[in-house]
């Protein structure tokens, strides 16, 4: 593999329990109904709870946009047992590095699921040549995204000042935690 190859996410990837494959439109339902109507789960995403299932449709369209640009990989968490949808995870590849964003139902916190979830994409990123960091950030109130970056071992890096809107939080932007693995 040539050090110049650009890195591409895998198109399916299994982990013990879960598996991790792109966002369809067919997802739409199941993730309106699972998490995205929720105001805990979106309380720190940059959007607001959908209302309505075109709300849902029209995100996956934007993740099938985005994949077909190769810019940004959106994969639904599936619970391997059931097929049940989890969550979201969203590898965002750049030159040398790879930023990840994701969101998990609320009844699946505290299991360890986004912990797997990540940990499975952040290694097979720095498994490539061309990758040499991989990152993620969370509000600078949302110790629970910071603990899954943590046990995924990467490390604090600092705040990025004003980083993102999350609306449901406030109209300005706000502060990051910045945390990161580098091989």
């Amino acid at each position: 593999m040539a050090m110049s190859e650009r890195y591409t996410p895998p198109n399916e990837l299994f982990t013990s329990r879960l598996k991790l494959r792109p966002s369809a439109t067919s997802d739409a339902e199941a993730i309106f109904n699972a998490y995205a109507t929720d105001p805990h789960v979106t309380r720190y995403l940059s959007w607001r709870p959908h209302a309505v299932l075109e709300d849902t449709l029209g995100f996956l369209a934007m993740c099938d946009r985005e994949r077909a640009a190769g810019s940004d990989f959106a994969y639904v968490i599936e619970d391997r047992e059931n097929g049940a949808v989890l969550g979201m995870i969203e590898v965002r590849v750049q030159e040398h590095a790879v930023e990840f964003a994701y969101v998990l139902r609320r009844d699946r916190w505290g299991q360890g699921i986004m912990t797997e979830a990540l940990s499975a994409l952040a290694d097979h990123a720095l498994s490539h040549p061309a990758i040499w960091r991989v990152y993620a950030l969370c509000d600078t109130e949302n110790p629970a995204s910071a603990g899954v970056m943590m046990k995924v071992g990467m490390v604090y890096e600092g705040i990025r000042r004003r980083h993102a809107i999350y609306p449901n939080l406030s109209p300005e932007p706000r502060d990051g935690l910045v945390y990161a693995k580098v091989r």
